[in-house]
Order: structure tokens, then sequence, then C-alpha cells
């Protein structure tokens, strides 16, 4: 696999050549990304059909940037509504809305289309020269290690906990446990399912996800007539090309955040079981962890917005990894490009690189200058975005609910979805008055799965021996780092308390 610089730029200029079929997936994607429920995996499979009459590369183009330009477009309900429009956004809403609620929603938007896009294309120019290594890395990341990399993510509880310990973990706990409904992952006998047999599977996360921010957040809307202030209405009404261009600007100061956020995403996104879901909350729980000012996360910073946008549009990149080097597909999109590979009889993994070397690194290529392309067509409509929050709420809640309801019958063409839509649209609406965080709830409910599927695996191989979740290298490297990312916030607010104390004496002494 391997490949000069000329061979590289000549895939480049020949992906740029594309353009009459890039730019179009990438308006699809991001009106995709932007209607909760409606995935890129579930657009692709609609329009296969389409994909597969193409010529392979043509259609794998298309493929990726709808499949990148809908990671971008998730971020953009997830500000302005505070509903994520994939999961990947969830973590978004922890700041971006605040921002929004602040007047901000223009420099919320500028953060976000910057740091996905920069995060999207420092990914997949690094996947470009790292491929080899990359490619490794599912096989040193078993069930251990995927245990302690979703822990990191369950970290991401204590952190919105920390302003009230006791709700933030109610919260989180509630969540594990809706989790835990479905059938178990040894005997299959069902649990907490009612009787239900859409249950069975487990709580569907679209309808969760939907119900828990879209629904909730529309009937909290409908106790107020705008989203913001009137006086930040009026400072949103009169926003200039002039004050977009500098958001925009000033968004790229956060580069070196973007770059190692979207490289975590980048790795989390190759490992096999993965998502852009875990990557975001990692992202930001770590941001947050070597931050300055960490007090200022969830209350509307901007390097809240920029951590999870990078990290979830770094793994668009890594989910290819697996498919190309090993033919194995890291995720539900990867699966899609599988089967069109298949329709045009291209082999999968080593042999792919061999026989068809273009069209192995040109899938890379095409996704980099996809990222290129929706810096151009998405930065310009950051001022008439931002619009949407002077929109009186009495026409907005209505609207969202009928979106998104639709958004949670489309991924399982259950009926019974738009009904668990609405339960955890209730559910939602109770925690916001009551002062539960719905964001905790919804991390317990995607991580909550993955790590009793990790973990029992794990158990199983072992001989039910608990201590093999300290016999791998790298998850005891691993546990070591969750400890001092939990610890470490600790110690440096005390720090920090102290410092202020000795820097205020001198002052009362004089006195």
């Amino acid at each position: 696999m391997e490949f000069d610089a000329a061979f590289i730029t000549g895939l480049f200029l020949h992906s740029f050549s594309l353009w009459w079929i890039i730019i179009p997936a990438v308006l699809i994607g991001i009106v995709m990304g932007a209607i909760p429920g409606f995935a890129a995996h579930n657009t692709i499979i609609i329009l296969l059909p389409l994909t597969l009459a193409l010529d392979v590369e043509v259609a794998l183009v298309f493929m990726v940037a709808l499949y990148s330009a809908s990671h971008l477009g998730g971020g953009i309900p997830a500000i302005l509504l505070n509903i994520p429009g994939t999961g990947g956004a969830a973590a978004t809403t922890l700041d971006g809305y605040q921002m929004t609620r602040n007047g901000q929603a223009s420099k919320a938007l500028a953060v976000c289309f910057v740091a996905s896009v920069v995060g999207g294309l420092i990914s997949s120019i690094a996947t470009l020269f790292a491929l080899p290594a990359l490619s490794r890395v599912g096989y040193y990341v078993h069930s251990v290690e995927m245990v302690v990399i979703m822990l990191f993510g369950l970290a991401l509880i204590a952190s919105i906990a920390a302003r009230d310990m006791l709700k933030g973990l109610i919260a989180g706990a509630f969540g594990l446990m809706l989790g835990a409904m479905g059938a178990d992952h040894i005997y299959a006998t069902p649990r907490g399912t009612f009787g239900f047999l859409e249950l069975f599977d487990g709580v569907p996360l679209v309808p969760a996800l939907i119900g828990l921010f879209a629904i909730s957040e529309a009937l909290v809307m409908l106790e107020q007539k705008w989203l913001v202030d009137t006086k930040e209405t009026a400072a949103v009404q009169t926003a200039t090309w002039s004050n977009s261009m500098s958001e925009t600007f000033q968004a790229f100061r956060k580069w070196w955040l973007i770059t190692w956020t979207s490289l975590l995403g980048l790795v989390i996104g190759v490992l096999p079981g993965a998502g852009a879901s875990i990557a975001a909350f990692v992202a930001y729980q770590q941001a947050r962890l070597f931050s300055k000012t960490p007090e200022r996360f969830g209350t509307g910073f901007s390097d809240g917005v920029a951590a999870p946008e990078a990290a979830n549009n770094g793994v668009t990149t890594g989910t290819l990894v697996p498919l190309l080097a090993i033919g194995v597909p890291g995720g539900s999109t990867a699966a899609v490009m599988m089967v069109v590979l298949q329709f045009h009889g291209f082999p999968f993994g080593p042999r792919l690189f061999v026989e068809a070397p273009e069209l192995a690194y040109g899938v890379i290529t095409a996704m980099a200058v996809s990222y290129v392309f929706m810096l151009l067509t998405i930065v310009p409509m950051v001022r008439y975005m931002s619009r949407i929050t002077v929109v009186s709420t009495m026409y907005l809640a209505p609207m969202i609910v009928a979106f998104t309801l639709v958004g949670a019958f489309v991924p399982r063409g259950f009926l019974f979805d738009m009904g668990i839509a609405f339960a955890f649209g209730i559910i939602g609406y109770i925690a916001r008055k009551t002062g539960y965080h719905v964001a905790a709830i919804l991390i317990g409910v995607i991580l909550g799965p993955l790590i009793e599927r990790s973990f029992i695996l794990a158990m199983r191989i072992s001989g039910n021996d608990p201590m093999v979740m300290f016999s791998s290298t790298i998850g005891n490297i691993l546990w070591v780092l969750l400890i001092l990312s939990l610890l470490l916030p600790v110690v440096t607010a005390r720090w920090r308390d102290r410092k202020a104390k000795a820097a205020e004496t001198p002052t009362g002494a004089g006195r």
C-alpha cells in the first residue's frame, strides 16, 4: 500500500473534477443530517438504486460526500433548537444551544462549521498517510479496552453533574436503566420490555433521542414566545456579512483543539462498535479536562461546540478504514458502500489496494475534497440560519414535533417508535422542569448497552475472571488515564481555590 506524492496529487485533482456529484451530495447530506432520524445510511439506502446505476467511483464519491455532510448538518438543529440531528451532535447541545440563548447563534454555527470542516479535512489527510497503521488499531483494541473507552464517555455524566451531583448521577443511572431494556446478551431473555416485541432489541436510539431533545424542547418552547430575548433578537436581525466573516475567522483560532479532537475521533472511528456518539462525548469530556477554564463548559462556551463537532467528523474517515484495509465495514454507512463494491465486483481489504489503488485512496481524497466544498457552501449560510431563532415558538414547536415524529418512524418503520418518542418527550420535559439533565439520560441510554455487551464478552472469554479487565497493557494505560481524568478536575479546582484565597489574603490584611 505504498504511494507517492504525485499519485496523491493526481487523486486530489481528479476528485475536484467530480464537483458535479460532490456538491449535490453535500447539500443533500446537510439537509438530511439536520432532520433528526434521517441518518446518512438511511438516505443512502433510499438512493441505493441510483448509486448502483452509477459508475463505482462516482457512486462511492457521492456516498462519502453525503456521509460527511450529514455529520455537519446534525449540528445545526443542535445549536439552534437544542435538537441533535444525529447522535454525534448530542454533545453539541450542551454549549451550542446555550450560545443561542445568549444571542450567539451565528457564532456557534460558525464554530460548528469550521470545526466540522477542518476536523474532517485533518482526519482525512491523516488517514491517507497513516492508513497502514490505523488498519491495525482494531487488532489491539478488544472488549476490555472498549469498556474503558466507553467509560470515558460515561465520565461526562460526572462533568454534567458538577453543578448538582445527586441529580446528575440519578439522571445517568436512569439512562443506564433504560438502556438495559431488551433481550440480554447471553440467554436472550427479555428484560423490561413489558411484552412489546418492538423493545426486544433494546430502546431504539433515534426515537429516544428525538423524544428527550426534540419533543421535550418543543413542549418547553410553548411556555415562551421567543427562543431568545427581544434584545438578542434585534442583534440577530441586524447582523451583517462582516460579522459572519469575523466569527468564522475567529473560529479558526481554535485550530489546536480542533486538530487533536478530530484525531481522537479518527482513532475512535476505527474501533469496531464505536461511533460518532462515543467520539463526541469523549472529546467533550477531554476538552473540558484540559481546558484552562473548565467551569465555562455548559454555559455557552465555544470550545464545547468545537470539540464534539471536530470529533464526530473525524469519525467519518475512521469508519472507512476497516472496510478499505481489512474488508470489514466500520459502520452502517460503510456497510452500504460494501454492497456497492460487491455489486460492481471489486475486492475488499489489501487486494483493493493492489488491484484498484486509485479507488481505495480516491475515496479518502474525495472525502477531503468534500469538506473543502462544504466550507465554501455552508459558511455563507451562517447569517441566514441564525435567523431561525427569531421565529415565534408558536410556529416552531408544531413544525419540530411534525418533522421529528417522521424521523422517529423512518429508521425501523414502526408506528410504535413514534409512541416511544412521545414517551421520552414526556420524560425529557419532566427532567427539564425538575432540573435533571437530559444529556446525562441520553449518555446512559447510548453507552449502557455497549458497555454491557463488551463487558459480558470479556467475562465470557476469560471464564468469568474479573481480573481480565486489568490483563491488557493498553487497557491498563487507559484505566490510569481514566482515573486521572476524573481526579484531575477535582485537584485543579482545589489548587485554583487555594491560589485565589492566597491572592486575596494580602488585600484583606492591608485593610
